[in-house]
């Protein structure tokens, strides 16, 4: 085989390998995802239709009937070609098309989710039905399937854009304003969401984890979300709290059932159960806990958590503490 041949068998399977994965719009794991899927490949359907008809035209006229056509036959091929046609197709298409929108509009079932777009990372609190406060968490969106969920959204400094490609469209958040959509998932999985507007130098790294879960799983996980952080379990663990608040963590985080009250980072109090470290940046085990305190600004650019030049047994101890708030 050529390399000119070998290339251009490749080069449609590099374009194939967007088509699946966590961050997929075309992974359809929700109702309004299969329905923007739907109008997708319609479109997708009519363009290559459009293409077909428009080049086989160009081709007849250039190489098989290159005669002089009479104008009775032209005029109205072109009127009703060029401008009969394409208005009844865009306006039939338009109709059709809003018509798949109302859905992400719609009101929730109960459970709201306000999310918060911080530099860079994500501010959530679950408000379940009839409740007089929220349940807060970070950088990861855990929502029952078979059921709408209403997101309430905002920003703190800049213009975010809130996606899960999978699950639905995207809503942008803005400053001082609240913006709303709702997702309706169907199929129990893990997901990945991201900011779909630049938003400063750690942009590409402000994604979080979205999880569907079954509803009693649901109910289950968010009843053990709502709860105060477990005390820490073996030495290392227990040495690693005295470092925290030995290091002032506690003035930027909180983690409930302790002094640690800090409202400018995410909330610590179960972050050892989520799947990601740093919104998206690593997934979460001991060993990238401690490169994130050690190296903060390298991972994530113009994040305003400061890297911590500790010891290798206090980085060691204190990144064990943080693996075990589950």
């Amino acid at each position: 085989m050529s390399r000119a041949a070998a290339i251009g068998r490749v080069v449609p399977l590099l374009g194939l390998a967007a088509c699946g994965g966590e961050q997929s719009a075309l992974n359809l794991a929700g109702r309004d995802a299969a329905s923007i899927g739907q109008l997708f490949w319609v479109m997708l359907a009519g363009a290559v239709l459009l293409w077909l008809a428009l080049n086989g035209a160009f081709y007849i006229l250039s190489h098989i009937a290159s005669d002089r056509f009479d104008e009775r036959y032209i005029r109205p091929l072109l009127i009703g070609g060029g401008i009969v046609l394409p208005a009844v197709v865009l306006s039939a298409l338009l109709v059709w098309g809003l018509s798949l929108l109302p859905d992400p509009r719609r009101p929730g079932d109960g459970l709201v989710v306000r999310v918060t777009g911080e530099q860079w990372w994500w501010r959530v609190e679950y408000w379940p039905e009839g409740a007089d406060a929220p349940i807060v968490s970070a950088n990861e969106i855990r929502l029952p399937v078979g059921q709408r969920t209403e997101f309430r959204l905002t920003s703190d400094r800049v213009i975010h854009s809130f996606w899960i490609p999978a699950l639905g469209g995207k809503m942008d958040m803005f400053p001082g304003r609240e913006t709303m959509i709702s997702l309706h998932p169907d199929t129990p999985g893990r997901f990945r969401g991201q900011c779909a507007e630049f938003c400063g130098a750690s942009h590409a790294w402000m994604a979080f984890a979205a999880i569907t879960m079954e509803p009693d799983a649901f109910d289950a996980w968010l009843a053990a979300e709502a709860a105060d952080a477990a005390p820490p379990t073996g030495a290392a663990a227990m040495r690693g709290q005295t470092v925290f608040f030995d290091q002032g963590c506690g003035a930027c985080h909180t983690i409930r059932g302790t002094p640690a009250v800090g409202q400018v980072g995410p909330d610590l109090t179960h972050v050892g159960g989520r799947a990601t470290l740093g919104a998206g940046r690593s997934p979460l085990d001991l060993d990238a806990i401690a490169d994130w305190i050690a190296h903060t600004g390298d991972l994530k650019p113009g994040v305003r958590m400061p890297a911590y030049d500790l010891p290798e047994r206090d980085l060691v101890d204190l990144a064990h503490y943080l693996e075990g708030l589950k």
